[in-house]
């Protein structure tokens, strides 16, 4: 049966196990809505986790027509997708003298927080720009919206430039015509839009402008920025570790001519959502065991998951929006 984090905490009689899931929920906006299909088991003979599904690319036409007249054949058109599953995570090992002399600071919760933030960060990146064909045998990753929505009539490229405050004072009318008519193209009104933090700012400050910038709240009291009522969502940046030069990237990346872009998303199991093994355990975590030898203690945490969008027409992305000056990169 589909599950969300927070309904697979119900299930958790390990405390440990639903703060652990409280923390991930904390740190990705997207994991703590996505609704997930929990319907993947390994291939026979074989250890890949694949979720095929069927992708919505144009729905069916009707007309009305003349007394013994015909209508014009029409038909729905779809696609089959895979979503490759990949598994989150990492782990980290502490000496146990360190553990056990840590005085006021937790360093094994330390340890184990900040290594949820890094598998939720690296989600959000994924989630956008996963790519299963550029992925690595060491580094594999699942397609994200940048790859499923490509030749998808919901991407459009924008036109206004909004970099600086004078531009957002003039254009913000002709900005807004764009991400409205932009909207318009999906089939219902989206549960998030998805961006930077820059142009978070921008988008706040726009609405403000024209009046339809709000608040609201996240599951844990925490202020959520919206335009029209829809959240907009700052999905932060990933911290990649294993790059050749390790340091952050933005997970809706700002490109070198100063554009970016927005993605809108409607979640559900008939448009975009999350994907995991059977059963309800989405997240696994271990914490070592203080009394058993060794001095090296050893924590893990991991999700397996992947995402999937059925409805073309359920997600878009606004490109192209110019927020900063190119000379400032």
């Amino acid at each position: 049966m589909p599950i969300t984090l927070q309904e697979a905490k119900v299930t958790m009689v390990d405390p440990v196990d639903q703060l652990v899931i409280d923390e991930f929920r904390r740190g990705s906006w997207l994991l703590d809505q996505l609704t997930f299909d929990n319907a993947v088991a390994p291939a026979t003979g074989g250890s890949t986790l694949v979720y095929g599904y069927t992708k919505l690319l144009t729905p069916s036409g009707a007309q009305t027509r003349a007394i013994n007249g015909e209508y014009s054949p029409s038909e729905a058109k779809k696609t089959r997708e895979n979503a490759y599953l990949q598994i989150l995570g990492g782990n980290f090992k502490l000496d146990r003298v360190i553990i056990n002399t840590a005085g006021s600071v937790d360093e094994l919760g330390f340890q184990m927080k900040q290594k949820i933030k890094a598998a939720s960060n690296l989600f959000n990146w994924l989630a956008i720009n996963g790519d299963a064909d550029a992925g690595t045998d060491a580094a594999p990753q699942f397609d994200g919206l940048a790859k499923l929505l490509e030749g998808s009539d919901t991407v459009v490229t924008a036109t206004v430039d909004v970099s600086t405050s004078a531009l957002m004072d003039s254009n913000y009318n002709a900005f807004l015509d764009e991400v409205n008519e932009w909207l318009a193209k999906l089939e219902e009104k989206p549960a998030a839009l998805l961006m930077n933090s820059k142009m978070l700012t921008k988008m706040k400050n726009i609405a403000r402008r024209a009046g339809y910038y709000s608040r609201g709240e996240d599951a844990f009291g925490r202020t959520v920025d919206q335009y029209d009522n829809i959240p907009m969502i700052d999905l932060q940046e990933y911290y990649d570790a294993a790059a050749e030069t390790p340091g952050n990237k933005l997970c809706v990346p700002i490109e070198a001519d100063g554009t970016t872009a927005i993605y809108a998303i409607c979640t559900g199991l008939d448009g975009f959502h999350g994907v995991s093994p059977q059963g309800n355990k989405i997240i696994d975590q271990h914490l070592p065991d203080l009394n058993a030898p060794g001095v090296l203690k050893e924590g893990d945490v991991e999700i397996v998951c992947a995402v999937a969008l059925k409805n073309s027409h359920k997600a878009g992305c606004l490109k192209g929006i110019k927020v900063q000056e190119t000379e400032s990169l």
